[in-house]
């Protein structure tokens, strides 16, 4: 949207509040697909963003769910089971049972023995065959080794209650390296080819989380990104496993698709540095590497006043020509009262005041469930949902959060 409909959207609704457009979330699914193989479907790690479901569901094959809670939002957003994927490092015994009860999950993730265990006791006691991904560990507490990984095909290869379809693998966020991606694919193809040598077990899936980075703090490069995603495609491709694979996107693929509003409510100058305060914070609005705005966040003001680009070395320098005018900075700082709820630092704005509204962009990953939200207790912002016409929905109202710090005698 552009700044007079952001703007427009400000007034209807009242800030703060997100927005996120399905029409991103349309373009950034058409890059992936013009960039990584053919045979790779794409499985949305819904905590990347939950409120993206029902606009993001057109375009993407599966819903990682991590959490029971995840699970009921699946259900209340009308999820066929067959696009579920049931993972994350707890899985407790109800969480499974809410799973079967609705039908033929797609696969489950196993992250243990405990958890393989659990998964056979209560296939065998609803009479269904579970299909699982063993998931390997790249040295965290997620997964298990290989040799677990060796002992538990060895043993249940062919059982009757688990179906076992291959791997799963990963490591984490932000990946830059393609060495490392490289690294771990390598890794993967020679547990596969172990097991098969093994035990004659042939991998039917690979499930695969390249943690796709999402630039924040740095003017996007489209040539950059797409030989990127063009060479992890071809890390791909090199493969020894050439069955389906399946990779798990969370902040890839939603990042591009949120815009957060903000309204300036005071401005001030304490000590020579001009400080504005916003009705937002840190409570809905982080960005991954940005603690204390020690980078400058995608922003700009929507109102008339000016806001200029500068690199961080040099914010509200004049610049060559030495002739320009040398606009003040602001920090920009939230609601909460910590002197840690900085969401900007010398940001060269023409005149600030009370009303201005500020949008931060790439804000659709993670940015409205990371925050400390109860702090001070203060109301969710808003959540408006864009489709593909430019239609706005309103996906949640402010919402109260006094309630859940109250205490109940």
């Amino acid at each position: 949207m552009n700044d007079a409909q952001l703007m427009a959207l400000a007034h209807e609704y009242g800030t703060p509040l997100y927005l996120f457009e399905q029409t991103a979330l349309r373009d950034r699914v058409a890059l992936l697909r013009e960039c990584l193989p053919a045979r790779a479907e794409l499985c949305l790690a819904i905590k990347a963003n939950p409120f993206a479901l029902p606009i993001i569901r057109p375009y993407v094959h599966r819903l990682e769910v991590c959490s029971p809670g995840e699970l009921n939002i699946c259900e209340a957003c009308g999820t066929a089971p067959e696009e579920i994927v049931l993972s994350g490092v707890y899985k407790d015994e109800a969480m499974v049972r809410h799973a079967l009860s609705l039908g033929d999950i797609h696969r489950y993730t196993v992250e243990s023995r405990a958890q393989f265990e659990l998964l056979r006791r209560l296939a065998q006691e609803v009479g269904r065959r579970l299909p699982v991904l063993l998931r390997l560990t790249c040295g965290s507490q997620f997964g298990m080794d290989a040799a677990d990984v060796r002992e538990l095909v060895g043993a249940f290869g062919n059982d009757e209650w688990i179906d076992i379809y291959g791997l799963q693998q990963f490591s984490g966020t932000q990946k830059t390296s393609l060495r490392r991606v490289e690294r771990e694919l390598a890794r993967a193809d020679e547990l596969m080819g172990d097991l098969t040598e093994a035990y004659g077990f042939v991998c039917r899936e690979f499930e695969y989380g390249p943690g796709l980075p999402a630039e924040y703090f740095d003017d996007p490069d489209p040539a950059a990104e797409r030989a990127f995603l063009e060479s992890l495609g071809a890390l791909l491709d090199g493969m020894a496993f050439q069955g389906p694979l399946t990779l798990e996107i969370g902040r890839g693929l939603t990042a591009c698709c949120g815009t957060y509003l903000t309204t300036v409510v005071d401005a001030k100058t304490n000590q020579k540095v001009n400080y504005a305060i916003v009705d937002g914070g840190i409570h809905h609005l982080t960005y991954y590497g940005g603690v204390m705005a020690m980078k400058q966040p995608p922003v700009r003001l929507l109102e008339a006043a000016e806001v200029v680009e500068a690199d961080e070395g040099d914010k509200g320098d004049k610049g060559d020509g030495g002739d320009e005018e040398e606009l003040p900075t602001w920090t920009i700082c939230g609601s909460l009262c910590t002197t840690n709820d900085i969401l900007v630092k010398s940001l060269p704005v023409r005149d600030m005041h009370p009303g201005c509204v500020l949008a931060f962009d790439r804000a659709g990953a993670y940015c409205m469930t990371e925050g400390v939200s109860l702090l001070l207790s203060r109301e969710l912002p808003a959540v408006i949902l864009a489709d593909e016409t430019g239609t706005t929905h309103l996906a949640r109202p402010h919402t109260r959060t006094d309630p859940l710090n109250t205490p109940n005698f």
